[in-house]
Parts: structure tokens; C-alpha cells; sequence
């Protein structure tokens, strides 16, 4: 068994460092959602503010963490055809991040036209995106064994 506290367990370890990031655009996102459904109902300015800073720092995160994935479906897998559970995993993290990144960019975009409210179809994007950030988490949870 090797030791937690090794530097070298933990900066080589095949995926640790996609397990690890994985969970700051997860928490970033929802927050903001939560954060942009709050200044919805509450027409509250600077509610809409933290949403929007939210959600366009997880649509950044989301770059290393998919990064990382990739890497270690290289290193784990010796790049193999995917398939199953780990195939699923991809598809729905790549359709989330995109979604991500609709979702802040309509903010950004609202924000640099202050006369431009922000569009009442964002927070479906944003509902359907949470919805695939559980499912894509719930099937990372099979992947890396902790759900099996």
C-alpha cells in the first residue's frame, strides 16, 4: 500500500488529479445555478452577479478536468476504444460542458450589455446541465469503482 501523504502518489497516480478537480466546476455550476435561480425569483442584481461569476469560473474548471480525463483514459486505459459505462461518462461530461459554457457565456454576454436582461431560456440550459452533471458524476462514481 502506498502512502497518502507521498508527493509522488499523488502528482502521478494515473487519475487522481481528474478525481480531485472534478468536484470545483460540479460545486461552481450548481451553486450558480441556485444562485441565478435566486436573483430570478428575487429580481435581486447582485445575486445575479455571483451567479454569473459562478458559472463562468465552472465553465474554465471545466478545461483541466476534461483535460485530465482524457489524460487518464490514456495512461489507465492505454488510450482503448471506449466503451460501456466509461463511454457514457464522456458523452454526457462533453454534452454538461458545453452546456456550462452556453450557460456562462449567455451571463458574460447579458453583463457587458447592461440594457440586455438576461435570456428566460437560460435556466432550462441550466437545469438540463445540472441534470447531466449528476448522471455524469453518478456514472464516474461506477468508473472509478466507489459506486460498484
Amino acid at each position: 500500500m502506498s502512502n497518502p501523504f507521498d508527493i509522488r502518489t499523488v502528482l502521478l497516480a494515473k487519475h487522481a488529479q481528474h478525481v480531485a478537480l472534478v468536484h470545483f466546476p460540479i460545486a461552481l455550476f450548481l451553486v450558480g445555478f441556485a444562485f441565478d435561480l435566486a436573483a430570478h425569483r428575487t429580481k435581486r442584481g447582485d445575486l445575479a452577479t455571483v451567479a454569473r461569476h459562478n458559472l463562468t469560473l465552472a465553465a474554465i474548471c471545466t478545461i483541466p478536468v476534461f483535460a485530465t480525463g482524457l489524460a487518464a483514459w490514456q495512461w489507465a486505459l492505454e488510450g482503448a476504444r471506449l466503451k460501456g459505462v466509461l463511454l457514457l461518462h464522456l458523452v454526457f461530461a462533453s454534452l454538461a460542458s458545453v452546456l456550462i459554457w452556453i450557460a456562462g457565456w449567455l451571463h458574460v454576454r447579458a453583463a457587458r450589455k447592461p440594457d440586455s436582461p438576461l435570456p428566460a431560456f437560460r435556466l432550462p440550459i441550466e437545469a438540463v446541465a445540472a441534470v447531466l452533471i449528476m448522471i455524469t458524476g453518478h456514472l464516474g462514481g461506477f468508473v472509478s469503482g466507489v459506486s460498484s
